[in-house]
């Protein structure tokens, strides 16, 4: 599956999101960025409920507010200069604080590195987010793969350069994106029960197992 998502996003994904970089503004960028985040405030309010972080959830009600009202339906992020970072939350860390395991390790077509656990919960956060619930039926379908494909490309042009040092660089590439999604996962789940992380090296682990001998 690893193949397969590098050679798509070789074949589709990159050169898109290259084009999407040298031809949109940097200023447009950023507020389809900060519009499309602010989307998630929803779904993210919800689920630091579910875990009990109260804390976190009313700053998450307090960056929806400002940003929607303030920031024109979130293109403008008001909120963070202000002292109300953005949270995390979503249903695979609501999961983790109601103690279902990680599961086996998946590599997902598209979203790439996860777990049995994560992979419910992203079903449920896709199913959750808006405009999902909002927008219904074919014009929800057709609102929802817009602002999703819209996320990923942004995404991807983002992360250009660090993916390409990361397979450059890479001993082996499987193993080094394991383990750092692994350890930026666990930040997460950490934050999710309140409790702050050690800061990581992201260390590549080298070879799953012997090179063969030329």
């Amino acid at each position: 599956m690893l193949d397969t998502n590098t050679s798509l996003d070789n074949a589709f994904i990159k050169p898109i999101a290259e084009i999407y970089r040298q031809t949109i503004p940097l200023f447009v960028r950023d507020r389809i960025r900060s519009a499309i985040d602010n989307l998630t405030e929803p779904r993210i309010l919800v689920n630091d409920l579910l875990q009990g972080r109260a804390d976190a959830a009313g700053i998450t009600f307090n960056r929806f507010f400002l940003n929607t009202i303030v920031g024109v339906a979130g293109m403008f992020d008001f909120a963070t200069p202000r002292g109300l970072p953005k949270q995390s939350g979503d249903f695979g860390q609501t999961l983790y604080v109601w103690g279902i395991s990680d599961g086996p390790y998946l590599v997902l077509l598209f979203f790439g590195p996860s777990n049995f656990r994560d992979a419910l919960g992203l079903g449920v956060d896709l199913f959750t987010t808006p405009p999902a619930l909002i927008v219904t039926g074919h014009a929800g379908l057709v609102a929802g793969l817009a602002v999703g494909t819209a996320d990923g490309i942004d995404l991807r042009s983002r992360n250009i350069e660090t993916l390409d040092e990361i397979i450059a660089s890479a001993l082996d590439y499987y193993s080094h994106l394991k383990s750092i999604t692994r350890q930026r996962r666990q930040a997460e789940l950490l934050e999710a029960r309140g409790l702050a992380a050690e800061p990581q090296e992201f260390v590549d682990p080298g070879p799953t197992e012997p090179r063969p001998q030329k």
